[in-house]
């Protein structure tokens, strides 16, 4: 997919785009169905989403609904690789691409703070998603300050 370039933008000339040889492990459902709508940062009040996984890897949600934040790590699959300084919509600055949270990106590999709000067998339904409806997940990490887990009779520490 090729789109404009805004004033000033500069793309450099790349391969074909080949992904790494990563498993997705499901798909993202969200209200969003173009880029345009969607938000430019998750908002932990934003809709529900949902992360779907796939079969083999819904066992692994054993032990996620302890905590209630998550990092969520998806792949940008519409988004074009080759831009090395962008011009962001919002103000027209010409910027480095590892200076933004641009979805534009070498390897285009979005990372989301979520909020867990339940689990449904396979999926888990979340808020704070910035991404596209079908968008492939790679990867769901319990949030980082939550690493510690709880003892069986106590509550997990959901301090940040």
């Amino acid at each position: 997919m090729t789109q404009k370039l805004r004033d000033n933008e500069v793309a450099v000339a790349t391969d074909a785009p080949r992904d790494a040889a990563l498993h997705f492990i499901g798909r993202i459902r969200t209200p969003f169905t173009r880029r345009d709508l969607c938000p430019r940062q998750g908002r932990l009040d934003g809709p529900d989403c949902r992360l779907v996984l796939d079969a083999p890897w819904a066992a692994g949600l054993a032990g996620l609904e302890r905590y209630e934040f998550a990092d969520v790590l998806y792949w940008l699959h519409e988004s074009r690789r080759d831009l090395v300084l962008q011009s962001p919509r919002s103000d027209g600055a010409v910027r480095g691409v590892f200076s933004l949270r641009s979805p534009v990106r070498p390897n285009p590999i979005g990372l989301s703070k979520v909020a867990i709000l339940r689990i449904e067998g396979p999926e888990v339904i979340v808020r704070g998603l910035d991404c596209l409806d079908g968008t492939p997940l790679i990867d769901l990490k319990p949030d980082r300050c939550a690493y510690t887990i709880a003892a069986p009779d106590k509550p997990a520490d959901r301090s940040p």
